[in-house]
């Protein structure tokens, strides 16, 4: 029946539907309980190797649902500072014979106010990141404000923080990937680490 539907209302309709199973205590019944594989990395402990990573849970609007699957983490976003449109749509496209799809989204979300009360409201305790990322109208010249505006907001609440220059979705992104670019980029950001604490300040589950 999903594939029905326009790919990102299935997107859409599959998550709302996992929230329901949630709330009624049935969403392990999609997956079956994960082995414990415990693994350490990065200073983090992780109850199983296998994540969930960013794109699908944009707004952390479903971290709760998402947890029930039994994933040894979760990462969401990518956040932008400010709520954003993305691209026009369509922006989701199926490749059936692939078992793909191609991703034009854009960086659409709800901004980092939303994503925090989101957070602010999710019962997981687990491992978490956050991906973050500049709108689409702040020029390169001041992207370091945006990911520094998103370390800042989201550091308590992440157990590690993505850095997003890599999506062709927002014109310039990748531009940052040059040396010299990322080089001043990557030393704001640790400066900024080092002044708010070494390591995140959200309390990471031992193995």
């Amino acid at each position: 029946m999903l594939f029905r539907l326009d790919a990102e209302r299935a997107h859409a309709l599959a998550l709302g539907g996992l929230d329901w199973l949630q709330r009624l205590h049935l969403a392990r019944l999609l997956a079956p309980a994960p082995p414990a594989l415990p693994m350490r990395a990065f200073g983090l402990s992780f109850p199983n190797p296998v994540g969930l990573a960013a794109g699908l849970d944009k707004d952390a609007a479903h971290v709760d649902g998402l947890a029930a699957l039994g994933f040894g983490f979760i990462e969401v976003g990518t956040v932008t500072p400010r709520a954003q449109p993305g691209n026009p749509r369509p922006r989701l496209f199926r490749l059936p014979a692939q078992q793909a799809l191609i991703n034009r989204m854009g960086f659409n979300n709800a901004g980092i106010d939303a994503l925090l009360r989101n957070l602010d409201r999710a019962r997981y305790r687990g491992v978490l990141g956050i991906n973050i990322g500049r709108n689409k109208d702040t020029p390169n010249a001041q992207a370091a404000d945006d990911y520094l505006h998103g370390l800042r907001r989201v550091h308590v609440h992440a157990s590690y923080i993505t850095v997003n220059i890599s999506s062709p979705n927002t014109q310039g992104l990748r531009d940052l990937q040059a040396h010299a670019a990322l080089d001043a980029l990557i030393g704001q950001l640790r400066e900024a680490q080092e002044r708010l604490g070494a390591q995140p300040a959200r309390a990471n589950p031992c193995c």
